[in-house]
């Protein structure tokens, strides 16, 4: 290239970056690094691991205030740029340059840790001290971080929040002792009565929606899994089991065990004495619902046993647990719905959705209707025969292909 030439080349663009993120990672400095008439000369970024991708990948930029400050001189100096427009242009304050080149002068302009080594709030010795020996003394009776901080503001001992117990405890690999729980007792044995087929073994349970602000108390067969019934209502009483049961006795062909006069007589506190076994044994905890005398009364005139579970033991009301979780799980749209009226409608709809639609895991893949009306083990000799024959057909099919073409 002649000298002429050389005199007439035009310098290139030179451009920084301030931050180096997936933005200017992989669109901005790929750009401009691509661009004949633009040169790349300088990242600012505070993260170390970002300096190391800058020194990998555009080895020529430097990677420290001093490049930015190169690109002001330049544009100050060459170009005849005011340092508050250079600044503007690479998106810095002008402020925070005039800085910059202070710390320069004196040679000062690699970035400091901010603020002191130790903060001002930081805990001091003794009270790390008060805090273990606090977790010493009364660790046993307190069982808890957050009770250990309120312990030792009410000793005068120590004031610290709650996070800062339990940070002293955890650096120092300590854990407070959890409270001794007793195992719970021998689960007690269903009635030899109680059949395990549908229509005999019931299972209730109450659940929320917060958004209605509504318990909603359900009854399930234990065996073929069908929803029976629901009911939406503000509070949890007796009166709430005893509408569920009774349009779940209804619902199941049992009309007939609602026995006015024998309910009667049970409410007053008056046991006839009849040599009748229970129809229907019903499943649930021990909330005060269903171990109410009303309730006890009621079920009782129904012919229907109670059979409660441990206490704290929710594995003995599994079925409804897990039904409970399923239907929250697959629908979260009822957790949202304010209108109670809307709550109840919209249950009504997915229990005949869930009874009719719904393929269950623990039936072998049969509805809770078919299981309840007697059709699931039909339904699963279909399957396992339509599998076989699917089979044959299959090896047939290839056989005849062979033979067809030897």
């Amino acid at each position: 290239m002649s000298a002429s030439a050389q005199e007439g080349a035009v310098p290139p663009v030179r451009f920084g970056l301030v931050g180096y993120g997936f933005g200017a990672r992989y669109f901005h400095a790929p750009l401009i690094a691509s661009a004949t008439e633009c040169e790349l000369v300088a990242v600012a970024t505070r993260s170390a691991e970002r300096r190391a991708l800058v020194a990998a990948e555009h080895p020529d930029a430097a990677v420290v205030k001093a490049g930015l400050l190169d690109l002001v001189g330049h544009a100050v100096n060459q170009g005849g740029w005011s340092l508050r427009r250079a600044a503007a242009v690479l998106g810095l304050d002008h402020v925070r340059v005039l800085r910059w080149q202070t710390r320069a002068r004196v040679g000062a302009l690699a970035d400091r840790r901010p603020g002191p080594d130790i903060p001002v709030h930081a805990l001091l010795d003794w009270e790390r001290a008060a805090i273990l020996k606090l977790a010493e003394e009364w660790g046993e009776i307190d069982h808890s971080h957050r009770k250990l901080a309120h312990r030792g503001s009410r000793l005068g001992v120590v004031h610290v929040s709650e996070s800062t117990v339990l940070r002293v405890l955890a650096a120092e690999g300590l854990r407070l002792p959890a409270p001794a729980r007793g195992e719970p007792g021998p689960q007690r044995p269903w009635p030899d009565w109680a059949e395990l087929v549908p229509g005999v073994i019931w299972i209730y349970d109450f659940t929320h929606f917060r958004a209605a602000r509504r318990a909603v108390v359900a009854v399930l067969d234990v065996v073929s899994r069908y929803w029976l019934s629901t009911v939406v209502s503000a509070q949890e009483s007796s009166t709430q089991v005893e509408v569920a049961f009774t349009r779940a006795l209804i619902v199941d062909g049992k009309a007939h065990l609602l026995d006015a006069q024998l309910l009667d007589e049970l409410a007053h506190g008056d046991v006839p004495d009849r040599d009748e076994l229970p129809v229907l044994l019903a499943l649930s905890d021990n909330g005060p619902q269903m171990t109410s005398r009303s309730t006890r009364a009621f079920l009782a005139g129904t012919r229907i046993a109670q059979h409660l579970g441990r206490p704290g033991t929710p594995n003995d009301q599994a079925w409804i647990e897990s039904f409970f979780g399923h239907l929250k799980g697959e629908h979260p749209h009822l957790d949202r719905i304010r209108n109670p009226g809307e709550l109840e409608a919209e249950l009504d709809r997915l229990r005949g959705l869930y009874n009719t639609v719904r393929l269950h895991e623990g039936l072998g893949y049969a509805t809770p209707d078919d299981e309840h009306h007697g059709r699931g083990p039909a339904v699963r000799a279909a399957r396992r025969a339509g599998l076989e024959h699917a089979r044959s057909a299959r090896i047939a099919t290839r056989r005849d292909l062979r033979k067809d073409h030897p």
